[in-house]
């Protein structure tokens, strides 16, 4: 099968940078709401006022079947992705991923952080640094030229350097653009399949979303049809940005510097 790439012109990226922006102020505003006592409902309300005042459209609500009902993902703990806002209260110790997209004029932003609540044990401040960085190697093997199927195995290279986690599987990145999931798929760890051998350009979108556990890479869905856990109950991370490869090079459209900090250390210069 044929993968069907969009790709985009300097107008559409701008307006990508938009849509980018909004979603990573919502991020930075939880970002600061993530406390004791804090309700997943409050922070999915949060999200949305936020979206919304900026004149854009959350692009998760109503998405999928049956329809996603949140604006966020907010994933705690051991839930890796697609965890359902609600009731849930957030107490000190915990970790969770927050998963957020905006539409503005058409044009969609899709990025995920995982943010400790209070005082977090250490293996969880390390997986956290894992995940976040092993995006960045991702990222950073974005280039004209290069195949599709590089990206993961930056990722898997990165972390296999840095201990036994696990690399969640069936779950990764994604073209983006005019809808939130496009061709192609984006592996988190190395693979051979068909899609891996595309060849990256300029004009094309990906988000790239590590997803590593301290545990098993193996998953389970929860009956709500939505939430993804891990199957031995071991915490996860989770941590995306949405990646434009235009003519001059990278430009991390959610990303307030436009990924100029995350990519430094690799020689990458940002270009938007």
């Amino acid at each position: 099968m044929s993968l069907m790439i969009e790709l985009k012109n300097e107008e559409q990226f701008a307006l990508m940078r938009e849509a980018g922006l909004i979603v990573r102020g919502a991020l930075e505003t939880l970002r600061g709401e993530v406390k004791d006592g804090v309700t997943t409902a409050r922070l999915d309300a949060l999200a949305e006022d936020y979206i919304r005042s900026h004149e854009a459209v959350p692009s998760f609500k109503g998405y999928g079947h049956p329809p996603f009902p949140g604006v966020i993902c907010a994933s705690l703990n051991h839930e890796i992705v697609h965890g359902i806002p609600g009731k849930t209260v957030v107490h000190d110790g915990d970790i969770i991923s927050i998963d957020c997209g905006a539409i503005f004029q058409g044009w969609h932003g899709d990025a995920a952080i995982t943010v400790g609540c209070g005082e977090i044990d250490e293996s969880l401040a390390e997986l956290l640094r894992v995940t976040e960085q092993s995006m960045w190697h991702g990222i950073a093997a974005i280039q004209d030229g290069k195949r599709l199927g590089d990206i993961g195995t930056a990722i898997q290279g990165y972390v296999r350097s840095q201990g036994p986690y696990g690399i969640v599987e069936g779950y990764g990145g994604h073209g983006i653009g005019t809808e939130m999931h496009m061709d192609p798929f984006v592996h988190n760890h190395r693979s051979m399949d068909r899609g891996s051998r595309l060849k990256l350009r300029p004009g094309m979108a990906l988000a790239i979303e590590p997803m590593l556990t301290l545990g098993s890479k193996f998953t389970l869905e929860l009956d709500d049809d939505w939430t993804v856990v891990s199957r031995d109950g071991s915490p996860a991370a989770h941590f995306e940005q949405t990646v434009c490869l235009t003519e001059q090079g990278l430009w991390v459209t959610t990303a307030a510097d436009g990924g100029k900090a995350g990519l430094a250390p690799f020689g990458v210069t940002v270009h938007p």
